[in-house]
């Protein structure tokens, strides 16, 4: 049995859900397996909040999806992909689960019984919060509206339904905590005298006592948790007999109800209210959940609550299911969903492998299990050493690629024509800062506020730092998050915290103490004394609670940063989108060869096996959107000048709202490259162009509301909202306008389709394992979710291929029908294939870059990968305008490569070979290559 991972040699990535199950997956795994992927890389498919279209909000990791079938189907989709020698890579998602419904019965356990709920540890829940009035219980902000305008509106009722009582909010059914039952009970006890017989009125006058008689529902103690839960199903079960076995008692229960359900009676409604405060949760408006929610959630989201993986009993309880599919060898490898968000990521990846060593009867310390992680790295961050994983999802690729597609000579020029449109000048890292305190006070301001809190108890316990007031430890708490370069650190639970760890925390402390003088400095001394306390500190802080404090900052600062930049100043700095992608840093544009070539031998050296990729499920916008908007960077004149055309003629289109005109320039500089990345191949009939301009009216709302300048998620601008709604609706139906924008529009979509062919090659052929994003080997632009999870045509992906291997094409005749997609997946065809019968070329072949001479030596990127005797040489073309497009043949020039030797074009079936190569030989018909040595 090998100790060694199941490496893939390219992924396709699947998105789960009610509409593409496991029957639609298990249908089209031929297909896969002809393109030539190894691995189908799956969303998550563990039971999840009914309806969900993703998959991350999973109620019960050891269950399926029942939306996407039985365990029979899994099945058949796991044998398809075994008779076909494909494996699995299953996106697991260890950080939170949905509770949105009644599915999660752990939650539902916890809400129930509050701190004496055997799964109350399972949940990152403050159960002593700030607020004394949710001491021992948990807040749960579902309500649409303030508590007693909706107690009172009779919005909230109490049901009984079989033996067991609810509170019904429209579709969502709570548990009430057990012992509060028997002021209900009592009061049907007199009702069921006139009519029910003695012996049933003194069984559920038993009852009662036996509820009565319960543990205390704040008691933790694990033999009074256990005894606690033995109780009330036994009493849940003799009440449900009782009422069976006599109506009256039934009828008296189902009165009482009825009568506290009357919403015009005042006693009426205190019953309930006092019913609703004895519970073990606190019902509220959604909109205090930003500063009230005492459970840690994922990022803001109130229906995703956070588990503590850490503990032996909650990781062994969550991966039943997952480690008995890998046994059994259906499932080969993990995605670990939100590494950042776990309270020690090194700790859990360790389990997991250890987990896989014990299951697979493997020996102790193996490293057996294919891991990656999606980790998103800031700009020079890279990713531990010490972490057993392959690698991680591959943003870091993403943005790799789309910087060589930049011309870097432009920047100038960009930044010109953006803040003379605009109007704005703020540099990119003061509108990460902003927002990020902007989320602190907003959406995560109660996990701000919590850290305030413990890091306020810490300075009580010692005399050196008790006199600095909770304001100025969460305002300086505060302000350094905003300054954190990287999404979190990674301190150990014992306190360990290596160079790098030390080195960002500095860093953040001193800018924030250099944007922020007006907070004390000495604030900041103790601030980092918490954090990285010196070695000859004679004031120290309770050690257990200092480390109790920094592992929970660690968690939190993660989705802070996501929230602040991806989510916030992604959507305001718009000077050129394509480089404002998850892990992407726009303030650099565009990056030298070189550098990306120094990328590729470093990922080689430490993490060859790390996914790489151009389209996710996350991604801001698709592939081909992204390689259309770098190709942008090489017409800034023609740029600058549309946009003075374009910003005239749909001039009269705006609102003028209160002194105000909507879309401001910034969003409507936004949406013109939206537009140019995405603007349709085909010609637009009318259904199709409403389609379209749905889409964009969706996006360009999204956009507002991330943006948080005139609209937001939390407090949306519905005025602002429509203004821009209906000028996207305008313009779109604008002929004047369309004739002024298409011809640019083509333009790009060509020097687009030519970055797309060198992305899809590049991505190919690089270290590490490629992933095709579902659908992908065709054009695809898609924006950001959920415009990315549209129906995928398999049957007409089928044909193509099918189409592809049968007939003899002549790549200048894909090259000529470009917009019809096939050279694309002809390319994508050809390379998966060549990978999957040349793994070790792909996997250990050396990369080494190959140097280009002449007048557009600049203009492409070329490297060799070799193992053994086997050799490749790609050579593919970048900042290609100044070349002409499409970049072949005679336009090359003069333009040389220090390539010798005999070859053959694998896409071409040329022949080349020489004491050096040509460009205009290498692409002559074609405008990318890839070269097999046929001999020195």
């Amino acid at each position: 049995m090998t100790t060694t991972p199941s490496i893939p040699t390219a992924t396709y990535r699947l998105q789960f859900h009610k509409g593409f199950t496991f029957d639609h997956a298990r249908e089209i795994v031929p297909y896969l397996h002809k393109l030539g992927i190894s691995h189908v890389y799956a969303s998550p498919f563990f039971k999840a909040t009914p309806g969900s279209m993703h998959g991350y909000d999973i109620c019960d990791h050891n269950q399926l999806n029942p939306e996407l079938g039985t365990r029979e189907d899994y099945d058949a989709f796991a044998g398809a992909l075994r008779e076909h020698d494909m494996g699995m890579i299953v996106d697991f998602v260890p950080n939170h689960m949905g509770i949105a419904e009644p599915h999660n019965e752990w939650w539902r356990d916890v809400l129930e019984h509050g701190p004496s709920s055997p799964f109350a540890h399972y949940f990152d829940i403050d159960w002593r919060p700030l607020k004394r009035e949710l001491r021992d219980k948990v807040l749960l902000p579902i309500l649409g509206d303030q508590y007693g305008r909706v107690l009172e509106q009779g919005q909230l009722k109490l049901a009984f339904n079989a033996g067991i009582f609810t509170i019904q909010y429209y579709e969502t059914a709570l548990p009430i905590e057990p012992g509060s039952a028997n002021v209900i009970l009592q009061r049907a006890v007199d009702l069921a005298r006139d009519n029910a017989p003695p012996p049933a009125t003194q069984e559920l006058e038993s009852i009662i006592t036996g509820i009565a008689h319960l543990p205390s529902r704040t008691d933790s103690e694990p033999t009074l948790v256990a005894e606690r839960a033995r109780e009330q199903q036994v009493v849940k079960r003799r009440l449900k007999t009782l009422c069976e076995e006599t109506p009256a008692v039934e009828s008296a229960i189902q009165q009482i109800v009825a009568q506290i359900n009357t919403p015009e009676d005042r006693a009426a409604q205190d019953t309930l209210d006092e019913l609703l405060n004895n519970q073990n949760y606190r019902l509220s408006y959604w909109r205090v959940a930003g500063e009230e929610i005492n459970y840690r959630r994922f990022f803001d989201i109130n229906g995703l609550a956070a588990i503590r993986m850490e503990l032996p009993e909650v990781f062994n309880a969550a991966h039943q299911l997952i480690f008995e599919l890998i046994k059994e060898g259906s499932v080969t490898g993990l995605r670990i969903d939100h590494v950042d968000g776990l309270y020690d990521p090194r700790q859990y990846l360790e389990m997991l492998q250890e987990r896989h060593a014990e299951v697979m009867g493997l020996p102790t310390g193996s490293r057996g299990l294919y891991v990656l992680v999606e980790k998103i790295l800031a700009v020079n961050e890279r990713l531990r050493r010490d972490w057993p994983v392959q690698g991680t999802t591959g943003y870091e690729f993403t943005n790799q690629v789309t910087s060589l597609l930049v011309d870097q000579a432009a920047e100038k020029s960009f930044t010109t024509t953006y803040e003379k449109f605009t109007g704005l000048n703020s540099r990119f890292h003061d509108i990460v800062y902003r927002g990020k305190v902007l989320v602190m006070r907003s959406a995560m301001s109660s996990e701000v506020n919590t850290l305030g809190s413990m890091l306020n108890r810490l300075s009580e316990t010692n005399r050196w730092y008790r006199d600095f007031t909770l304001n100025s430890l969460t305002a300086a708490l505060r302000v350094t998050i905003a300054s954190f370069p990287v999404y979190r650190t990674y301190i150990t639970p014992q306190g360990y915290a290596d160079a790098d760890d030390q080195r960002i925390i500095e860093r953040a402390l001193s800018q924030a103490r250099r944007r922020n003088p007006s907070i004390e400095g000495s604030v900041f001394k103790f601030l980092r004394q918490v954090l990285i306390p010196s070695p000859n500190n004679l004031h120290p802080v309770d050690e257990q609670e200092r480390l109790r404090f920094v592992m929970k900052l660690q968690q939190c600062s993660g989705p802070i940063t996501a929230k602040g930049v991806e989510d916030t100043a992604f959507y305001i700095y718009n000077r050129l989108v394509a480089l404002n992608e998850v892990g992407g840093e726009p303030t650099i544009f565009g990056s030298k060869m070189d550098t990306f070539h120094q990328q590729n031998i470093v990922r080689l050296q430490e993490f060859p096996h790390s996914m790489l990729a151009t389209s996710t499920h996350d991604t801001k916008r698709s592939e081909d959107v992204r390689a259309r908007l770098a190709a942008l960077s090489e017409l800034p004149t023609e740029w600058a000048q549309a946009l003075k055309r374009w910003e005239t003629a749909n001039r009269k289109f705006k609102r003028d709202l209160d002194g105000e005109m909507a879309p401001d320039p910034n969003e409507e500089y936004l949406l013109y490259q939206i537009l140019l990345g995405s603007w349709p191949l085909e010609p637009l009939a009318a259904d199709s162009l409403e389609q379209y301009v749905a889409r964009i009216q969706a996006y360009m709302e999204k956009a507002l509301h991330e943006a948080k300048v005139n609209s937001s998620w939390i407090e949306a601008n519905e005025n602002w909202d429509n203004a821009v709604k209906e000028f996207v609706g305008s313009v779109l139906q604008r002929q004047r306008f369309l004739r002024s924008f298409k011809p640019l529009a083509e333009k790009l979509a060509e020097l687009g389709a030519m970055n797309s062919l060198a992305q899809v090659v590049l991505k190919l052929t690089v270290p590490g394992v490629p992933d095709i994003y579902q659908g992908n080997e065709l054009w695809d632009l898609s924006l950001v979710d959920p415009d990315n999870r549209r129906p995928v045509d398999y049957a007409h992906r089928q044909a193509t291929l099918a189409g592809l291997q049968t007939e003899q094409l002549e790549p200048g005749e894909l090259l000529r029908n470009w917009k019809d997609g096939r050279i694309k997946l002809f390319v994508t065809h050809r390379l998966l294939t060549l990978r999957r019968d040349n793994p070790e070329l792909f996997q250990k072949g050396s990369y080494v870059p190959v140097s280009s001479h002449g007048k557009f030596g600049s203009s492409c990127v070329a490297f060799t990968r070799s193992v053994d005797d086997q050799k490749l040489a790609v050579v593919v073309p970048c900042i290609a305008e100044r070349v002409g497009a499409p970049p072949v043949g005679e336009l090359w020039g003069d333009t040389t490569l220090e390539l010798s030797g005999s070859w053959e074009n694998l896409l071409t079936g040329e022949h080349l070979s020489g004491t050096e190569l040509r460009m205009q030989d290498v692409l002559r018909t074609f405008p990318v290559a890839v070269l097999r040595s046929t001999g020195s």
